[in-house]
């Protein structure tokens, strides 16, 4: 191989990462079209598509440049050997990259039609983009020439104490897998722990979970602490869940009539009150002699449990209302004393004193 570059070699490379340039320059131009497009469909999948190419484009026109370059250009045959196996390792660490965030998008969105909601599952995407990119560092290294036997070797030893001196952390992200793979929680769900933790699950990533509260903030609970703890699902088996609610009537009030009242009430804010679940039947159980009343519950139906505050609201007005349309008394507690006179009074213990 000759030492000696000539001026139309030199102007060749150069000519030749000219074109390399303004290539990379158009396929950006082209690829942010395609991308800013694939993103008006609804389809997720050419969204993944359009990036994975829009990720290729420009690296991919650049190392060819320098490739056609490199061959351009005489070399000697040790440096050409260096100049090859440097572009395979950009070019393996370009195709790893782009294909990690490919893999984790795919497994975002399938994550996500499987759970038929918008939120986001960080863990599962996190855990694929590490693997597809700690396999492509490896593939990497093997192409300039390093053993990767000895260093898998010392990433085991050094994972070892890596796992010992980590292992809340480790705790936390297979507590974290094993939650999203048994479908125990999941974005969306309204949970609470007996720990007294309550809310809308936001996102599960590696190490902790968030939830909303019904206050509207946020608090993040490492994913160990539901392997311990007495978990509370209000979205399983189903979303729609039955709501009790308390009332009390006096002892002279006709039951029957109370209990035809109660479930006309509760048809009313069914139908009328966003979040009654309409086809559900009305149920009402009377259950104690109280001191003073009758207790009794009306068994609703709400859509999620952040309904069951509207339907509480709505239920108790109307059912006031409708008692005092129809002369029902609910009673307050009494109490008689008897004096050594023989004196009798009568006296509230709750709400207002009695007339006379």
């Amino acid at each position: 191989m000759r030492d000696q570059v000539t001026w139309s070699e030199i102007l060749a490379a150069v000519v030749v990462m000219l074109v390399a340039l303004a290539l990379a320059v158009v396929l950006r131009v082209l690829t942010g079209r395609l991308f800013r497009r694939a993103g008006d469909t609804r389809w997720a999948w050419d969204d993944l598509a359009a990036r994975l190419i829009r990720d290729l484009a420009v690296p991919v026109a650049i190392i060819g440049g320098a490739w056609i370059t490199a061959n351009v250009l005489p070399m000697k045959s040790g440096t050409r050997h260096a100049t090859a196996q440097a572009l395979t390792a950009a070019t393996i660490l370009i195709v790893s990259l782009a294909l990690a965030r490919l893999i984790a998008g795919i497994v975002t969105s399938v994550a996500l039609a499987r759970q038929g909601m918008a939120s986001s599952v960080t863990i599962f995407a996190n855990i694929t983009r590490v693997v597809v990119l700690g396999v492509g560092i490896l593939v990497m290294l093997q192409s300039l020439g390093v053993s990767i036997t000895p260093l898998l070797g010392a990433l085991g030893v050094g994972g070892l104490a890596v796992a010992l001196a980590l292992q809340d952390t480790l705790a936390n992200l297979f507590a974290g897998v094993h939650v999203l793979a048994s479908k125990t929680i999941e974005p969306g769900d309204y949970i609470r722990l007996s720990s007294g933790q309550e809310g809308y699950v936001v996102d599960i990533n590696w190490r902790n979970t968030s939830i909303r509260t019904l206050s509207d903030n946020i608090e993040v609970i490492p994913n160990q602490r539901f392997s311990d703890t007495i978990l509370t699902n209000y979205h399983r088996p189903a979303q729609d869940m039955s709501l009790l609610l308390q009332a009390s009537v006096s002892y002279e009030a006709d039951l029957a009539v109370v209990e035809r009242i109660a479930i006309e009430v509760g048809e009313e804010v069914m139908a009328d009150v966003k979040g009654g679940v309409k086809e559900a039947e009305i149920l009402v159980r009377f259950h104690t002699f109280g001191e003073s009343a009758i207790n009794f519950t009306t068994i609703l139906r709400t859509g999620e449990f952040g309904d069951q505050f509207r339907i509480k609201h709505e239920f108790v007005k109307r059912l006031h209302r409708r008692f005092r349309e129809e002369g029902l008394e609910v009673p307050y507690p009494r109490r008689k004393v008897v004096l050594d006179g023989g004196q009798t009074l009568v006296a509230a213990t709750g709400g207002p004193p009695p007339a006379g």
